[in-house]
């Protein structure tokens, strides 16, 4: 990470916190947290054990009783993950609507970036912001456009193109694609600097010096995972025999499906016009794109067939959950699945290359490598999971590490909030 050379005082809050990766970013380039809020407990309990273990500064809960009574102090900067989930494609994408439900309460997360524009509307000495949302919040014209308005409403330069950027575009191995809301209150803007388009871009703030894209052809592995794991993090033995199985089948077999469902192989159905009328398979009643599925993996099986049945037999293929009857590969040709990165999905075991994890995620839904030291499979651990979000190595986590794993899935990276951060202040006049 390039340094600034203005590494200076300045006073920022911290809205819908989370466990604290904008503080960290802020807090490395001089800035001082003077409020923090978010409205689950367990993130703040995390919070305030790392930054404000003797209450140097609120850490309090809903936004809006914090606005109502007051509680926030002046501030320079601003910064928000506000939450994404009427915006993510894993919600229901009802954007900025205020969602009334079945039980008579209702959902009001879509609402809550007016609640920023309420703060800055009785804090006209903020002279930056910096939001963090999902990549397709972008994808909404109409919900941008109402973004980029309210912003500029209050005299602030703004990134009106969004800025997407992923961990993997400087040299963090995750793909995590989020969109940046950068903004400076055109009264602070440094007139020095220049606005070829009259907004902020990526070229503004020089972002291209700070890329540095991981390699296609490496493993991450040597890098993130730590020579020493407690062997809680192993998998239980049943998933454990799984993926060694699924391995055994894929070294031994030529022309793999993928994805490989078993149970629309047909296992001991020998003719194909019997695999199309069987009443278990109904492929018939099947849209075109599955069809085309089941007849790869139908094809795949008939060219297999003996392997495949004496595979199946020695590891009770078919008594298990459909979940473990799924395979997808997708790390080519050159890896064993001992080298790759696994995680299991409601769409099966899914093996990708070494070169990036997938994105964390809320869910528990923790990736799974080998570990030659433990001579087993294992869960990435919370610390490993820790250096994809680029905290430190003394942060102190949860107790729960399901919990642990949830908060890291919510958080955002710090090393890209900590160069966005150094090259908005720069664009500033001194405080």
């Amino acid at each position: 990470m390039g340094k600034t050379k203005r590494r200076q005082f300045f006073r920022f809050i911290d809205l819908f916190c989370g466990i604290g990766g904008f503080h960290q970013a802020l807090a490395s380039i001089g800035g001082k947290c003077v409020f923090a809020c978010d409205i689950d407990e367990q993130c703040r309990k995390v919070y305030s054990q790392n930054f404000c273990p003797n209450r140097e500064f609120p850490v309090e809960g809903d936004i809006r009783v914090s606005i109502e009574k007051g509680s926030i102090p002046p501030f320079d900067f601003l910064c928000a993950g506000f939450p994404c989930q009427t915006f993510s494609k894993a919600g229901n994408r009802n954007g900025f609507t205020v969602i009334q439900r079945s039980d008579g309460t209702t959902d009001e997360r879509g609402q809550l970036f007016f609640r920023i524009i309420d703060i800055l509307e009785r804090h006209p000495e903020c002279k930056f912001l910096l939001l963090e949302n999902v990549r397709n919040l972008a994808d909404n014209k109409v919900n941008w456009a109402i973004i980029c308005e309210e912003l500029k409403r209050l005299d602030f330069v703004i990134s009106e193109e969004p800025i997407i950027e992923s961990p993997h575009h400087f040299g963090i191995p995750q793909i995590r694609e989020r969109v940046y809301i950068l903004g400076i209150r055109k009264d602070h803007f440094d007139n020095r600097r220049k606005l070829p388009l009259g907004y902020l871009t990526k070229d503004v703030i020089h972002l291209s010096q700070y890329h540095k894209p991981c390699s296609d052809r490496e493993s991450c592995l040597t890098t993130l995972m730590d020579a020493k794991v407690d062997a809680r993090y192993l998998v239980p033995e049943e998933i454990n025999q799984l993926l060694l199985a699924w391995e055994e089948l894929r070294v031994n077999t030529n022309g793999l499906a993928r994805p490989f469902w078993l149970q629309f192989a047909g296992v001991g159905i020998t003719s194909r016009s019997s695999f199309l009328s069987n009443p278990h398979i109904a492929f018939f009643s099947m849209p075109e794109w599955k069809q085309r599925i089941v007849l790869r993996i139908r094809s795949f099986y008939e060219n297999n067939m003996m392997f495949i049945d004496r595979w199946v037999d020695k590891y009770h293929m078919q008594d298990k959950i459909l979940l473990h009857q799924k395979f997808e590969w997708n790390a080519g040709e050159s890896f064993s699945m001992k080298d790759c990165i696994i995680q299991i999905r409601q769409s099966g075991v899914r093996v990708k290359r070494p070169n990036y994890f997938p994105s964390l995620v809320a869910m528990n839904n923790t990736p799974i490598v080998w570990d030659p030291s433990l001579n087993h499979y294992r869960f990435f651990s919370p610390h490993e999971c820790a250096k994809l979000q680029s905290f430190t190595d003394d942060y102190q986590f949860s107790k729960s590490d399901s919990v642990t794993y949830r908060q890291l899935g919510n958080s955002v990276n710090v090393k890209i909030l900590s160069i966005l951060a150094i090259e908005l202040i720069r664009l500033g006049k001194k405080f």
